[in-house]
């Protein structure tokens, strides 16, 4: 398949930038989703202007409540240099067409969340959000982000491909014109996807297909902007569970006594949490080639990015 951009922080790609002047590299990241997506490398520290080596910085509070930029030994403050340099690089990433971005955890530039925040002499709290990363958030809410250290985590990991894909897909729509029509098709593919992170975006969603009129120009990006804020919602296992069951309703003619006996006691087992999703999925996928299922041959649920990921697989 066509790779696509992802932007990155450069250190995940190995690269030797961070202040310590060496690099932290991500195998998994670099070798696996490297395969499947176009990595935009970024360092905002070294592309802001500082060496490497540099003293080290961190994020400390005023009592204006904003967050400073900070050298840890000789307090330089490196705030509003690093924030004027922030607009005009997310004015150069606007044009490169990002699918997600992958930022290194804990970093006072880069970190999306838990990066330690400074304030007097007690000890630092775990709620800063690196300069960089906020500006990037707050200026693409809609694009998919990850901290580099949750993706150790499969089910966050899934999560945050999963809606790197659809918001590909979701970018396609509107380079094939964005017309209504389309968003018919588009939320068709992707209903049973809804339905697994939450049934009540599904609901909504729906809502607005069936009274597209109303909303006029607005349509697309009321959508858009419902449907990544529903995907943001982590899947669970009894919510797959009610998609599987689902799916396995197209198959009640078809399917032996003994057929059905054993596709739900897969289901259970998946819904118990003794066996991966890839198990019932791959099952259903069988059956739905078996006997030419249309709909559900479309369905992006039953293949929603490559095998080769391997993000179902995780009990």
């Amino acid at each position: 398949m066509e790779r696509f951009k992802v932007g990155i922080s450069r250190c995940l790609l190995g690269d030797k930038v961070r202040y310590d002047g060496m690099g932290k590299q991500d195998h998994y990241i670099k070798d696996t989703l490297g395969t499947f997506f176009e990595f935009v490398p970024v360092c905002p520290e070294v592309e802001y202007g500082l060496p490497v080596p540099r003293e080290a910085m961190r994020l400390v509070t005023t009592s204006g409540g904003n967050p400073r930029l900070v050298t840890v030994r000789t307090a330089v403050d490196h705030t509003e240099g690093m924030k004027a340099w922030s607009e005009k690089k997310l004015d150069e990433l606007a044009r490169q067409g990002l699918r997600g971005f992958i930022f290194k955890s804990r970093s006072p530039s880069s970190g999306l969340q838990g990066v330690k925040l400074y304030s007097g002499k007690g000890p630092p709290s775990k709620r800063g959000v690196g300069i960089f990363a906020f500006a990037f958030t707050k200026r693409f809410p809609l694009i998919p982000v990850e901290d580099e250290g949750r993706l150790n985590d499969p089910a966050i990991r899934e999560n945050f491909i999963e809606r790197v894909f659809v918001f590909h897909r979701w970018l396609q729509f509107l380079e094939n014109g964005g017309r209504a029509g389309d968003l018919v098709e588009f939320h068709s593919r992707h209903k049973l996807i809804i339905l697994a992170h939450s049934p009540k975006t599904g609901t909504t969603l729906g809502r607005y297909i069936a009274d597209s009129k109303k909303y006029g120009d607005t349509l697309n990006d009321l959508y858009v902007k419902t449907l990544m804020d529903g995907l943001s919602l982590m899947t669970t296992a009894k919510k797959n569970t009610n998609v599987l069951s689902h799916i396995m309703g197209y198959f009640k003619k078809y399917l032996s006594a003994d057929e059905k006996r054993e596709l739900l006691e897969i289901l259970e087992a998946y819904r118990r949490e003794i066996i991966p999703l890839i198990v019932p999925v791959t099952l259903l996928n069988h059956y739905v080639r078996k006997y030419d299922v249309p709909y559900l041959k479309k369905q992006y649920y039953l293949n929603p990015h490559p095998l080769e990921l391997m993000l179902r697989n995780h009990a």
